[in-house]
């Protein structure tokens, strides 16, 4: 999570990624913090069917009896870092530094409604659908998991 500050005040926003694509796939903005759900409630929805075992891995700031619930209810199990250790989230804590560099620093924000309308269509159209990302072989996420289903696809005539 990560706090965006308006002339009206600070907003919250939880983030979702996929590991393995680095897209964010569940994210949610408002002023108030209970926002883990509805960003795991999100990327649920758009992934749809999921894999028998899905990991849901936060630091410890999380709250905690909320989404243990949640992720007990849903067969998520969840993993959390040490307390302190900033690396136990590298992901997210790379993508909230790149939001901040490549958007949220770069303009003025005086409305909350702003900002959750910029950042969202940030996430949406830029990190997702045109940001390269070098762990990926110079593409963005949404392409990676293309290329990966194409290789799956490919796999499963060939067999």
């Amino acid at each position: 999570m990560t706090y965006p500050r308006t002339w009206e005040g600070w907003l919250y926003l939880a983030t979702v990624i996929d590991a393995h694509s680095r897209r964010v796939i569940g994210w949610a903005i408002a002023d108030r913090t209970d926002l883990i759900k509805t960003a795991l409630v999100m990327a649920m929805a758009l992934r749809g069917e999921r894999p028998e075992q899905v990991i849901f891995h936060s630091d410890r700031g999380t709250p905690s009896a909320q989404i243990t619930a949640f992720a007990k209810q849903h067969r998520i199990t969840r993993l959390m870092g040490y307390t302190g250790v900033c690396w136990d989230n590298a992901m997210a804590e790379s993508f909230f530094a790149t939001l901040k560099t490549e958007f949220y620093h770069r303009r003025v924000w005086p409305s909350n409604n702003k900002v959750s309308r910029g950042v969202g269509a940030w996430i949406e159209d830029r990190y997702n659908r045109r940001r390269r990302h070098t762990s990926l072989g110079q593409v963005s996420p949404v392409d990676f998991e293309l290329q990966y289903s194409n290789q799956n696809a490919v796999f499963a005539k060939a067999t």
